[in-house]
């Protein structure tokens, strides 16, 4: 089985214009994440894929594979899409394609390996997210914060920018998960889920995800642990990063 890594990456991100190449810790984000995202060791693949020139230019200095692909597209997993369907990767349905969201530049090579372990325990999973608990109550009504409700058997139900699952007062034993961004697919799957238009409930949550549901489809969290680590989805999160990041096992290992 392959696995194929892509880090999506754009320049016009609506929050945050230029957020790839903002510095953190002196370093541009994408760095750390791809240096980050390279310390998993069974990748078959790693490519940055992006539609701007400075990414593209920052990337092949780096030494970093790099896809081009259309500034057309809206959504992270279209873009990871047409980078697997432009580079010769001669994969099969079954292969496993990773979206690292180019804005999570804390992750670890073992939340990786999280969202990929369901696809060799389980034939039927054709997809997973990385999901982390809500243990602070400013997170669970953050609306640049997406989260997740699922059943019993982990199959994802809906993801909402608002705070669910619905409480009265907000505690850490609710169990609220949100989405960290790295998610798995069976590439079969994934070219599916591509091929379809974008979803009311994807446009109204601003959430790819929610286009699976609106078209039957299934897809299940993957949970790793609590860790301070946090995602980029404005500049007010650059402090809060660089404040963990310090005392982040990784940091000075890249």
């Amino acid at each position: 089985m392959k696995i194929i890594g892509i880090v999506p990456a754009r320049m016009s991100a609506s929050r945050f214009p230029g957020k790839p190449l903002h510095p953190i810790l002196g370093r541009p984000m994408i760095e750390h994440v791809f240096e980050r995202a390279m310390l998993y060791k069974k990748w078959s693949e790693l490519m940055l894929a992006t539609c701007d020139k400075e990414i593209a230019d920052f990337g092949r200095k780096k030494g970093y594979p790099v896809v081009m692909t259309s500034n057309t597209h809206i959504r992270a997993l279209d873009r990871v899409a047409e980078a697997v369907k432009k580079s010769d990767l001669n994969i099969t349905d079954d292969d496993i394609v990773v979206n690292v969201q180019g804005d999570e530049p804390m992750l670890t090579p073992e939340m990786i390996e999280t969202v990929i372990e369901p696809f060799i325990e389980n034939s039927d999973i054709s997809g997973t997210m990385l999901t982390m608990d809500i243990v602070d109550e400013d997170q669970y009504y953050d609306p640049d914060i997406l989260k997740v409700v699922h059943d019993l058997n982990r199959r994802v139900l809906y993801t909402s920018r608002s705070p669910i699952p619905y409480t009265k007062k907000f505690t850490p034993e609710l169990g609220a998960k949100r989405i960290y961004g790295i998610f798995a697919f069976r590439w079969g799957f994934l070219k599916e889920f591509t091929a379809l238009p974008e979803s009311p409930l994807e446009i109204k949550e601003s959430c790819d995800s929610n286009r699976l549901y609106d078209n039957s489809l299934s897809q299940h969290i993957a949970p790793f642990h609590y860790i301070p680590s946090f995602s980029v989805d404005s500049p007010k999160d650059i402090n809060l990063v660089e404040k963990y990041m310090k005392k982040d096992l990784l940091w000075g290992t890249y």
